[in-house]
C-alpha cells in the first residue's frame, strides 16, 4: 500500500515530506508506547500513535520505518517535524482514534498492524 493511500483511507492531512507519499509499505503498528514499538516491532514502515514527543521520530529513526500516523488530531511540535524532515520520515495527522485507523488499514491490506489504545 502507497502512503498516499494510508491518507486517502485514514483522511490525513501531510505535515512533513510529501515527496515521500508514494513510498510503498506492507505493514505497520499502533502504539503509545514507544517502549513496545523497540520491543516488539519488526519491519514494520508505518507507526500510528497518539503520542506527541520527539522520541517518536527518534524511535522510528532506529527503526527505519518510514511514516507516522499521528491519531486523535494530535499535531506535532516544529522541532518534531524538523526531525522528521531530516530523517525523511512522511507525517500525517488524522482525527481519527487509534482503534479505528488501525482497523482500517487492516481491512484493507496493510498487515502485521499491533493495536493499542
Amino acid at each position: 500500500m502507497k502512503i498516499s493511500e494510508i491518507k486517502k483511507l485514514l483522511f490525513a492531512d501531510v505535515l512533513c515530506n510529501p515527496q515521500g507519499a508514494a513510498t510503498e509499505v506492507f505493514s505497520a503498528c499502533g502504539s503509545d508506547m514507544m517502549s513496545d514499538v523497540l520491543a516488539y516491532v519488526k519491519n514494520q514502515a508505518v507507526l500510528l500513535t497518539g503520542l506527541i514527543n520527539p522520541q517518536v521520530i527518534r524511535t522510528m529513526e532506529m527503526m527505519d520505518m518510514k511514516c507516522v500516523v499521528f491519531v486523535r488530531n494530535k499535531k506535532p511540535t516544529e522541532a518534531m517535524l524538523r526531525l522528521a524532515e531530516e530523517a525523511g520520515i512522511v507525517v500525517l495527522t488524522t482525527d481519527m482514534r487509534l482503534f479505528e485507523a488501525c482497523g482500517i488499514l487492516y481491512a484493507n491490506g496493510l498487515g502485521n498492524t499491533m493495536c493499542h489504545e
